[in-house]
């Protein structure tokens, strides 16, 4: 039974590979109305993303348990916190991965255009491309740590190669902040660097990731604290240099119109075939992030089962030590998700999945800043880590707040049915 087989190396592919996912690749565009005030929203996002990182690290070390965030919500506040933690980032989990596998069809509409352009067609490639990526978990996690250690590499080339050369050939005037960014004075400007960090959030969501398959990690009192800070580390620098790079090369003008910066900046670099090999690397990278998630949409109700707060079902695993049902069952919902809203653009569909996931990510980071606190150790990284995810949460807006609390309660009377049986 392989049940040690995520190493160093494979945990930090597992955070990189789940933080870089398809954000990204259109964070320049995205940025492109706020000019050099983007940085001020990557020095927000990058630091609460580095202080969650330590939080987490912290946490791993004083207790290594398999299902990570959860585990430690519920060590610090009980059953009923660590089953809301529990039940609401594993609906993020498979939520996200239906928005992965859309993402996936939006990049491969460059070679498809036809299938991309037909929301029947998209909605088939975008489950296709989601069940390969289960079938690669089900035969064990040493296969699917090995596709995400090949596809974080894959990833990382053309972001580390686009973004650097970026840096050398790029205009300054690309960086001057355009007319209108921000309404002015310091209330002004720290709303808008606020509402920056917002955006740039869902790029380096999963810093947690390698804390939850714990018990499938060699020694994790020792590789999870050093995977995910490491891991978070590199993902950090790695966006920022490669979005910088882009908005330096493209400038506000020609982002304003793009939906694939990365490809016109590698267009513009290298020619045509480079803008290419830029939309393949796009596409196996949000593959990567979807088998890294996919591992731990298996992973985690394994966990929260082992405590019975969910259902002993989802706690079975095979002879490879592969939890197939909760894999399998995280699967299924993520594809009725998809059919639920074929009808929808691609785009439209993209954004509804999101906004069901980012909150439900969100409000396990505020459980773990408090937990920390009660850890010892000093105690300003907790509170820096709990004062960014309150503002991440409010950043978020109103109608993700108003879903995310909608998807918890959704979950109490599975808690409820399981406190009755266990009494």
């Amino acid at each position: 039974m392989t049940t040690r087989a995520i190493g160093f190396w494979t945990a930090v592919a597992l955070v990189v590979g789940n933080i870089i996912g398809s954000g990204v690749f259109l964070l320049p565009a995205s940025l492109a109305p706020y000019g050099g005030l983007a940085f001020g929203g990557w020095l927000i996002s990058g630091a609460g993303a580095v202080m969650l990182a330590l939080v987490f690290a912290r946490l791993a070390r004083a207790n290594p348990a398999a299902g990570g965030i959860y585990a430690y919500s519920r060590a610090g506040f009980g059953d009923l916190a660590g089953f809301l933690v529990g039940w609401g980032y594993w609906t993020s989990i498979w939520s996200g991965c239906a928005a992965l596998a859309v993402a996936f069809v939006g990049y491969v509409g460059a070679f498809l255009p036809n299938v991309a352009a037909s929301p029947m067609g998209a909605a088939a490639l975008a489950i296709a491309a989601l069940w390969a990526v289960v079938i690669v978990n089900v035969r064990g996690v040493r296969e699917a740590g090995l596709v995400q250690i090949v596809t974080t590499v894959v990833k990382l080339l053309p972001l580390v190669v686009i973004g650097g050369a970026g840096l050398i050939w790029f205009t300054p005037a690309n960086f001057a902040v355009p007319a209108g960014a921000t309404p002015g004075g310091f209330a002004g400007t720290t709303g808008t660097l606020f509402a920056i960090a917002s955006l740039t959030l869902w790029a380096l969501l999963g810093t947690e990731s390698a804390t939850i398959p714990a018990g499938a990690v060699d020694t994790p009192e020792r590789t999870i604290p050093r995977a995910t800070v490491v891991g978070a580390l590199i993902a950090v620098l790695v966006s920022v240099i490669s979005t910088a790079g882009v908005m330096g090369l493209l400038g506000h003008e020609a982002l304003s119109h793009t939906t694939a910066p990365f490809a016109d900046a590698a267009r513009q670099l290298f020619g045509d075939r480079a803008a290419g090999f830029v939309a393949i690397a796009a596409a196996i990278s949000v593959l990567g992030a979807l088998n890294g998630w996919t591992l731990l949409q298996g992973q985690l109700p394994v966990a929260v089962a082992a405590d019975g707060l969910f259902p002993t079902w989802f706690g079975r695993v095979s002879g490879r030590g592969t939890p197939v049902n909760a894999t399998v069952a995280g699967g299924v919902l993520a594809t009725l998700l998809i059919v639920a809203n074929y009808s929808r653009s691609l785009v439209a569909l993209f954004t509804f999945v999101i906004q069901l996931a980012t909150l439900s990510t969100l409000v396990p980071y505020v459980f773990c800043s408090l937990a920390a606190l009660m850890k010892p150790g000093g105690r300003t990284v907790p509170i820096l880590a709990f004062a960014f995810s309150m503002a991440a949460i409010y950043g978020a807006g109103p109608e993700v707040v108003f879903w995310g609390f909608i998807l918890l309660l959704a979950g109490l009377p599975l808690y409820v049915a399981q406190r009755i049986r266990a009494h």
